[in-house]
């Protein structure tokens, strides 16, 4: 699962690192994980019957594990709290030196890292798809491109909403990988927003159903395994703001990190003015990968409104090998059919941003992320949660990450596993298909199912019956 590392040097490349494939979609599923970070990793490949007596060994141990040890596991925790708190910054790869060794004796140069297995001791305690919300850990920002009357306005404020959308989900300077989301898992979430008039009624075919009107929902759905893509929706009901996005990864081990490719884009839509702005993401970084591994991203990005003609384009500047920063951005917004830009921005997408305004000839301060707040997310107890939710399927691995007690992470990290190979399995042999909860494929796009544009267009043409 170097891949599984990789997959979320990003948010998507974004924000961490994230599982490459393990469990399941219809198709092959991977080894099962290491038994405990002391023991030898296991091959890449193996064969059925070597899998099935490693899948055997590995379920007898997790069920004597979570046995033996359920009083202190399930008695007097609070696994909501295990969620919120902050993550510590004690990672170092140089204390596994010969699990990491044995494990770059995997891989070459250029190698794809799908079905490379990482060692649990890495993992970050969440799922991939919840930290797909970091992108509206400003959601002041991002409501407020609805509330602009003019188009030039608005594309300079999709821009300061995307370019802070990056910062919150480094919890720390160390890069970690959050949990590879299995198949058919969902993420729900939504933020309160200080100053706005309180609507109480709830958005029922919303979706987050229990939310109201004023609030900012959000929700994630892990559409495909193979390959691993992620879809997600955020809306704004009375701000009649949207936006939904698909991304997946490519991975490859470049020696002394790792590159992801973020294949998939986003599209802001405020529903009022039939108005949409479409975005792209960037690459994300593993590096310093025998130490102690940081995240960077990297790469071009393209934002751009069809309806008024304005766009954007984003570099993100990855770290010379000799001096220089990190986290360095660049951005120059253009008008319809102009071939200068009208305001360039420069900066840290970790930090602070300056707009220098060409037609204005001054420069202000665009956003400093940390000196703007960053708006908690509101997600519903685990116990009120379904099955699928991703705080619910991962509770017991982030249990035992929190406690540092390894051999409980990755055996419950198993259990999860093995019961989508499990399902695989079962869904080949009575020729049964996946079914998608809240997102359905449209060509190579992943559009949410009841967005809210379409809920308004059929509530507009009942009420003209």
């Amino acid at each position: 699962m170097f891949k599984k590392w990789v997959r979320r040097v990003s948010l998507s490349a974004t924000r961490g690192f994230a599982e490459p494939t393990s469990p399941t979609h219809d198709g092959e599923a991977t080894g099962p994980p290491t038994e405990t970070v002391t023991r030898t990793l296991p091959e890449i490949e193996e064969s059925a019957a070597d899998g099935d007596a490693v899948a055997s060994r590995a379920t007898k141990s997790a069920k004597n594990s979570m046995s033996s040890r359920s009083d202190s596991y399930d008695n007097g925790i609070d696994y909501d709290a295990l969620y919120e708190e902050e993550e510590e910054n004690d990672l170092s790869m140089e204390a596994h030196g010969s699990m990491i060794t044995h494990l770059l004796s995997q891989v070459k140069i250029g190698m794809d890292l799908t079905k490379v297995v990482l060692p649990t001791f890495i993992l970050e305690r969440r799922s991939l798809l919840e930290m797909y919300a970091d992108y509206f850990a400003h959601p002041d920002l991002f409501i407020k491109i609805s509330e602009l009357d003019d188009p030039r306005d608005r594309i300079v404020q999709v821009c300061r909403w995307y370019l802070s959308a990056y910062h919150a989900g480094r919890k720390s300077a160390v890069a970690k990988k959050p949990y590879n989301p299995i198949l058919g898992e969902v993420f729900q979430c939504h933020w309160d927003l200080p100053d706005e008039v309180q609507d109480t009624n709830e958005v029922h075919d919303g979706p987050v159903p229990w939310c109201r009107r004023d609030q900012l929902t959000f929700l994630a759905e892990q559409v495909s395994h193979h390959p691993p893509i992620s879809a997600f929706y955020a809306e704004h009901y009375n701000k009649k703001i949207t936006f939904a996005a698909h991304v997946w990864t490519k991975s490859k081990f470049l020696g002394l990190s790792i590159g992801v490719h973020n294949i998939g884009e986003g599209v802001v839509t405020l529903v009022d003015r039939s108005e949409e702005y479409i975005v792209t993401f960037p690459n994300g970084y593993g590096r310093s990968i025998l130490t102690v591994p940081w995240i960077e991203l990297g790469g071009s990005v393209e934002i751009k409104c069809p309806q008024t003609g304005y766009h954007a384009n984003v570099e993100f500047l990855t770290k010379p090998f000799y001096g220089g920063k990190r986290n360095k951005v660049s951005a120059e917004v253009y008008a319809p059919n102009d071939k200068k830009p009208f305001v360039s921005i420069a900066g840290e997408w970790s930090g602070l941003m300056e707009a220098k305004w060409h037609d204005k000839n001054k420069t202000e301060v665009f956003v400093d992320v940390n000196r703007i707040p960053i708006f908690k997310k509101q997600v519903r107890p685990i116990v009120e949660q379904d099955e699928y939710e991703s705080r619910r399927v991962w509770k017991e691995v982030t249990a035992g990450l929190k406690f540092n007690d390894i051999e409980r992470a990755t055996n419950a990290k198993f259990v999860v596993e093995q019961q989508q190979r499990d399902q695989v399995k079962m869904r080949k042999e009575y020729d049964l298909a996946w079914e998608h909860k809240h997102f359905k494929p449209v060509g190579e796009n992943w559009i949410y199912a009841k967005s809210l544009s379409q809920r308004i267009y059929l509530q507009e043409k009942e009420a003209r019956r």
